[in-house]
């Protein structure tokens, strides 16, 4: 049995931190606020109550195998799972809207060819076989199984079948995500639905690979899901469960160094002095937390770790108490995609970031009596991805004027609203500028990969969205599973089978 430090609360640290108590550690987490769960927090005002961070789940898979395995107990028994359905409505910028079923894809191609003529429907269909097989040829690598060693490989190939493109006499086949909606959907509106899945993980479609389409992909093959009383109820049972198994945890401790000897760490360095000792150290900390927390220890070695691209994105959210209830048939998730997507790409991702003046913007309207003070009340969020850093000035307006595409007369039900900026997710992951994590993805000369959960320092790992294989709630509750095979069977383990 070892002494177990586990640096953060966030999801994949206390996924890693039950797994490992289970497997007879004596695991202690230090969490510098005041509570658990990262990104994953709730604001509460006046009988209202709001999800801050992720307001769906997909692939909830990964965390019933966590309860399954730390307790033979569904997650069911914990929270309720509801599938939404449609799984997204999406209003586009010439103003047709298509309201897509959740895990159907043939009832998302009649949906399609209804709302913008055939053959929309058909292209996506057939768009979703291609990813697929990019889904299947990537998966183990980048979900399953520890960062390979050669990890370049992964960086080389590129996993998405694209299809054959004639063009001036030449045959070329999509390399980026906007090739693939350019080339291969040829249509103006299933493109920016395409790439409005990159664009929520704060990727830029004309440079992110191609296998960027397994993200709709993952959606329609998995479904989406709600936790009933918000994603946060899911973060609270994570919790629960690791002090069902005995996990220690330390609130308002600040780890301020990793004490390493003889080429191994032997404790964590404490806010205020004192050093408590273990054996095993998991860190799930944000870049660059973790090589100031080792000092002059390195902790990564040269071509050891895939080229970042950087993450230059945050997410701003609008949390509005509206009056009047949620209307019958209403859409849990709507996107209203920016009128101009060119200015809105070049805003995020040019030479001079700023927030664009009419960006896509996501409302969730949730089913749930438990998030308002009654039947005459609605909890409403907006979100929208913003460039790190990014102010707020103004910026709630804009979306709520952008929102009111979906909903008329949203402004005249506003009560309140409370606006969640980048600044606010750097005080609660840390994460520099608030920048939101994107998850692994393969080819890109590796830009997309994470550093491996292992590091130099024997017995220290890494969890979370910030280590392989990336974010996002799922990829966050994977790290945690390969940190506890890494710590349990050693080097050679390579995932579950």
């Amino acid at each position: 049995m070892a002494r177990i430090a586990v640096i953060g609360a966030g999801m994949g640290a206390m996924a890693a931190a039950a797994r490992l108590a289970v497997a007879g550690h004596r695991v202690a987490v230090y969490e510098r606020t005041g509570t658990y769960g990262g990104a994953v927090r709730r604001f509460e005002r006046d009988g209202f109550s709001f999800d801050t961070g992720p307001g769906l789940l997909p692939l909830p898979a990964v965390w019933r195998d966590l309860f399954v395995k730390t307790g033979k107990e569904p997650l069911e028994s914990r929270v309720e799972l509801v599938q939404v359905d449609p799984s997204s409505r999406h209003v586009f910028a010439d103003g047709t809207a298509a309201s897509l079923p959740n895990a159907s894809r043939a009832g998302v191609v009649t949906a399609l060819d209804e709302a913008l003529g055939r053959p929309a429907g058909q292209r996506w269909g057939d768009l979703l076989v291609r990813a697929r097989d990019a889904w299947e040829r990537t998966r183990r690598p980048l979900l399953e199984e520890p960062l390979w060693p050669d990890w370049r490989v992964l960086a080389e190939r590129e996993p998405y079948p694209a299809v054959p493109h004639k063009r001036l006499l030449r045959t070329r086949r999509a390399g980026t995500l906007a090739e693939v909606a350019a080339w291969e959907l040829r249509d103006a509106r299933l493109a920016a639905l395409l790439e409005s899945h990159a664009l929520a993980y704060g990727l830029d479609p004309r440079a992110v690979p191609a296998n960027a389409a397994v993200l709709p992909y993952m959606e329609h093959a998995f479904g989406m899901w709600y936790v009933r009383g918000g994603l946060r109820e899911l973060a609270r049972a994570v919790y629960e469960r690791c002090l069902d198994r005995r996990v220690e945890f330390r609130f308002d401790t600040e780890v301020t160094g990793i004490a390493g000897r003889d080429g191994r760490v032997v404790g964590v360095e404490l806010a205020g002095g004192g050093t408590d000792e273990a054996e095993i150290v998991v860190a799930g900390v944000a870049p660059g937390v973790l090589d100031r927390l080792a000092g002059d220890t390195a902790v990564r070695g040269e071509g050891e770790v895939p080229p970042q691209r950087g993450t230059a994105t945050s997410r701003v959210t609008v949390l509005l108490a509206l009056r009047g209830g949620r209307p019958e048939g209403t859409a849990h998730r709507t996107v209203v995609h920016a009128e101009d997507r060119a200015e809105e790409l070049d805003s995020l991702f040019g030479a001079a970031p700023g927030a664009p003046a009419r960006p896509t913007v996501t409302v969730l309207r949730p089913d749930d009596p438990g998030l308002v003070p009654g039947p005459d009340h609605e909890a409403l969020t907006l979100t929208s991805t913003v460039p790190v850093g990014a102010g707020t000035e103004g910026l709630a307006e804009r979306l709520v004027a952008v929102a009111e595409r979906a909903v008329p007369g949203l402004r005249e039900r506003v009560l309140w609203q409370e606006v969640r900026s980048p600044a606010d997710i750097a005080a609660e992951t840390g994460a520099a500028g608030g920048a939101i994590p994107a998850l692994a993805l393969a080819a890109a000369g590796g830009r997309l990969l994470h550093p491996a959960n292992g590091t130099r320092l024997a017995g220290l790992f890494t969890a979370g969205g910030w280590s392989h294989p990336g974010g996002g709630l799922p990829h966050a509750g994977m790290s945690g599973a390969l940190v506890a095979g890494l710590v349990v069977e050693g080097p050679d383990f390579r995932g579950s089978q």
